[in-house]
């Protein structure tokens, strides 16, 4: 258990849901931790308004020409005490140098399969399909220079069914990324 209390930046683009679900687990005493910020790049993003009505603070960090965009996503991030990342649904590559052994990110696949750049959300589980797989699922990882390639810390599967569409399938995967994420923080902030 760690001794001091881990702030976990989230890092999202999307909706949200997954920096919701590690937040709900935080508080229900599951993980060893709290959700301090949620950095997002766009103000709409659904994941600034589902954040803000669960009272995590929300810090849009938007790409601007002729900035260094990584210095001020890990300003925000220090800004908020953070010592632990969590990426969530985020689709820019995270410079991850200063926060090695302490990023993890998820992914809607088994990696290796179906990883890397330009490989996310629908376009995951439309490959799945294409390839004929019955099983698919997810994992959650270590963030490493590249995309997807950290180890693995927890992988969870479930069944590709015969009419599956790429929205069945993410719904199916997305049950398990609820379970995976906190499972993962348990297994190397520990907790319950």
């Amino acid at each position: 258990m760690p001794t001091e209390t881990v702030r976990i930046g989230a890092l999202a683009s999307g909706g949200g849901r997954t920096v919701i679900n590690i937040a709900d687990a935080c508080a229900r005493g599951e993980i060893p931790a709290v959700v301090a910020v949620c950095v997002v790049t766009r103000a709409d993003a659904g994941a600034a308004e589902r954040c803000r009505a669960h009272g995590i603070p929300v810090e849009v960090v938007a790409p601007e020409p002729g900035e260094t965009f990584d210095d001020r996503v890990d300003a925000a991030l220090r800004a908020h005490g953070v010592n632990f990342v969590c990426l969530a649904g985020y689709l820019r590559r995270f410079r991850v140098d200063a926060w090695i052994g302490r990023a993890l990110n998820i992914h809607p696949a088994l990696l290796p399969d179906f990883g890397g750049h330009g490989m996310y959300g629908e376009r995951v589980h439309r490959a799945a399909l294409a390839a004929g797989r019955t099983e698919s699922g997810c994992t959650v990882h270590w963030v490493d220079p590249a995309y997807d390639t950290g180890t693995h810390v927890v992988q969870r599967r479930c069944p590709v069914l015969p009419g599956d569409t790429a929205e069945t399938l993410a719904a199916r995967v997305f049950q398990e990324e609820c379970r995976a994420y906190p499972e993962a923080l348990r297994q190397v902030l520990g907790g319950v």
